[in-house]
């Protein structure tokens, strides 16, 4: 059998271990875009200890001292900021992800909103990786609050249900983290019993119990099934799970990802439970910010980001052959493009191509600029020959250089070494 278990409201649940006070009342934790970044003071920041694209790599860990005054009202006094996590307290009064701090408040004047403790939320997610890996015998961590677990040959089918309850008991016990557990042959079903589990519960579904189970279960509810793929099955008249097993000709049709979700509906997709995660295929990282004009404090700003994917492309040990900008404007207008090289990668070489390549895809020059995002890709295997011999030396010279700026910043911090732009 297999077990999915998933941490009941996570972020917020993190922040009641050490402060009983915030138990059983409604609790909200909220963010904003992440600025502190692109400061010309010195910060605090350090590498997550968990491995996996679940939220950022590199974490700020100023934020959680702040108040609420200081982190969520801007210059103006005007509540800023989004939901990440609410409590069950607070969704009774309709509070939920992704909505506006500001109309969370006016649902539940009481809400106690608390700024984000990244570094918390990824020390726990390790601690329980850590304890499940002392515990289980095969673990693949799925997202930040999300394993799987395969007990297939270890517990007996019969004793697992007894065996989720008990491990439930040992993650509060020693964590201090209310989790919930879905059981099932298929790791699929398994999460989606998670869903029926919540909150603090344990959902088995048996084998002779999953055409039943999800019969009636409305297909959003699936992984895996987003908004575009959602409206494919209800223009086909598929609005519950259970309708799929009626149209496997349909989903055949529709090429790799529709025969797996087929299979995965009815349970027998025969997925393994990975043991570890495949090497990342890329790294990215981006800002959201209010609306701005200069382009040279942009330039600042995208030099800046490409200062810690360079980081993270030294410590992941990728060779990346292409980056990728997409620009974001005031007024919805979007931009991207990408570069693909054949040199060794430095961190100069990538400042050099990104800033020309915003150079080139910035075709709405007057127009303010909200958000942007790079990207690092195509990771090469081996270093590369530069086919140029007029800077393959320049290459070599440009890649001991980053190497050595990289030891500096895994010892002392990211930021203890900066081009004189950024500044």
């Amino acid at each position: 059998m297999i077990i999915h278990l998933d941490i009941d409201c996570f972020f917020a649940a993190a922040h009641r271990i050490n402060n009983p006070q915030l138990n059983n009342i409604p609790i909200a934790v909220g963010g904003r875009s992440n600025l502190s970044i692109f400061s010309k003071s010195p910060q605090k920041r350090e590498l997550s200890k968990i491995d996996g694209a679940f939220t950022s790599s590199i974490l700020s860990v100023s934020d959680n001292s702040k108040t609420f005054d200081e982190y969520f009202l801007d210059k103006d006094k005007r509540v800023r900021g989004i939901i990440t996590t609410s409590s069950y307290e607070a969704r009774a009064y309709g509070v939920k992800t992704a909505m506006s701090v500001a109309e969370a408040l006016r649902w539940c004047p009481n809400l106690i909103v608390i700024p984000p403790n990244y570094s918390l939320y990824h020390e726990l997610s390790h601690k329980l990786k850590l304890l499940l890996q002392n515990t289980i015998p095969t673990i693949e961590q799925f997202s930040i609050d999300e394993f799987f677990c395969d007990v297939t040959g270890w517990i007996k089918d019969e004793e697992v249900y007894q065996f989720a309850l008990n491990l439930k008991q040992q993650i509060f016990d020693e964590l201090g983290l209310p989790v919930s557990i879905g059981i099932a042959k298929s790791k699929w079903i398994a999460k989606l019993a998670t869903n029926d589990a919540k909150p603090y519960g344990v959902k088995i579904v048996r084998n002779d119990e999953i055409k039943n189970y999800v019969a009636n279960k409305p297909i959003k509810e699936f992984c895996g099934i987003g908004k575009g793929y959602q409206g494919k099955l209800e223009s086909n008249g598929i609005y519950k799970l259970g309708q799929i097993k009626e149209h496997k000709e349909l989903l055949y049709s529709w090429g790799k990802f529709g025969k797996q979700l087929y299979h995965r509906v009815q349970g027998d997709d025969n997925e393994a439970v990975v043991f570890e995660k495949t090497t990342s295929k890329s790294i990215g990282l981006g800002r959201t910010f209010d609306p701005l004009n200069d382009r040279d404090e942009i330039k600042r700003r995208l030099t800046i980001l490409c200062r810690h994917l360079s980081f993270l492309a030294y410590k992941g040990k990728h060779n990346p052959m292409t980056f990728s900008l997409n620009i974001k404007y005031q007024y919805g207008e979007k931009s991207k493009g990408h570069i693909n090289t054949q040199r060794d990668f430095s961190e100069q070489l990538f400042k050099q191509e990104i800033i020309k390549l915003f150079n080139d895809i910035d075709i709405y020059k007057r127009h303010a600029i909200v958000q942007i995002n790079i990207t690092l890709s195509n990771f090469s295997e081996n270093k590369l020959t530069t086919l140029n011999l007029f800077t393959l030396e320049d290459d070599t010279k440009q890649a001991k250089l980053t190497a050595s700026m990289q030891k500096l910043r895994d010892k002392f911090g990211i930021d203890i070494v900066k081009s004189g732009g950024e500044l």
